[in-house]
């Protein structure tokens, strides 16, 4: 199986943390170039040198608000006509406030569209045309299971993340015929400071204890245990690797089982 990313050049999007972070570490074990994007400039300098350099890479990072669409569109267009065209993209963007859909203010749905679905358009549209050029692209987006079956207590982004979904196939559509694909990953229950934040709103509005939230919503889940952000990585540099060439426009759960279809 070829898995080998070296002379590939990735951006990964939210690389300071969590799911991001283990994708950044993971992509460069298999030797690919890594463009970290995050908010945090010493954050980024921190994880930058941590990333392998064994295959004689050169790792970078921007420092990008997903608060601004097009400034970051601007930032990664302007990287790229410095640095070379960029094969793998990986869209990940920290999720929403947890709450009851009926309480969401507007201002949420259209905060929560614009750092999801308008900065993952806007990097597609600054990285296609290199991909392109190359004969090589992937790109994947990090979505949530929400895609396939609404979570509870989290109305915003359940509406968001479809519609990311969404917006993934009909790309995928579009630029199979140019050898990109274009794949979602869904993690479930992920060991991240996001689920952390989930379970603190959840005692904090049910009064129940962290841990009794924990015990529950690890019983809901077939292997027993929540994911660790490296097992979500992996699914992504695979479908980043020249071994998934032919996987285009699928939705994929790392989640131990836990939603209820298929």
């Amino acid at each position: 199986m070829n898995l080998d990313l070296k002379n590939k050049r990735a951006i990964v999007c939210g690389s300071t943390q969590g799911i991001g972070l283990a994708v950044a570490k993971e992509l460069a074990q298999l030797g690919a170039n890594v463009t970290l994007i995050a908010r945090n400039e010493q954050q980024l300098k921190a994880v930058k040198s941590e990333l392998s350099v064994s295959h004689n890479q050169l790792h970078s990072y921007l420092c990008a608000d997903f608060n601004d669409p097009v400034k970051l569109k601007e930032l990664v267009e302007n990287f790229i006509q410095r640095s070379g065209p960029v094969n793998i993209l990986v869209n990940n963007t920290g999720g929403p406030a947890s709450g009851p859909l009926l309480a969401s203010k507007p201002e949420d749905f259209l905060n929560t569209f614009n750092q999801h679905l308008i900065c993952n358009h806007m990097l597609v549209q600054a990285c296609a045309e290199g991909m392109k050029n190359s004969g090589y692209g992937r790109i994947i987006n990090i979505i949530s299971t929400s895609v396939k079956a609404p979570l509870p207590n989290l109305g915003v982004s359940n509406t968001i993340r479809a519609a990311v979904g969404n917006w993934a196939k009909t790309l995928a559509n579009e630029l199979g015929k140019s050898n990109i694909t274009v794949n979602n990953v869904l993690p479930g229950a992920t060991m991240t400071q996001r689920l952390s934040s989930i379970i603190e709103a959840k005692s904090t509005r049910t009064g129940e204890s962290a841990e009794k939230i924990k015990k529950e919503m690890i019983g809901e889940i077939p292997l027993g245990r929540f994911a660790e952000a490296s097992e979500v990585a992996a699914a992504v540099a695979f479908l980043a690797s020249p071994a998934a060439a032919y996987i285009n426009g699928i939705n994929l759960p790392v989640d131990g089982g836990r939603t209820p279809n298929l």
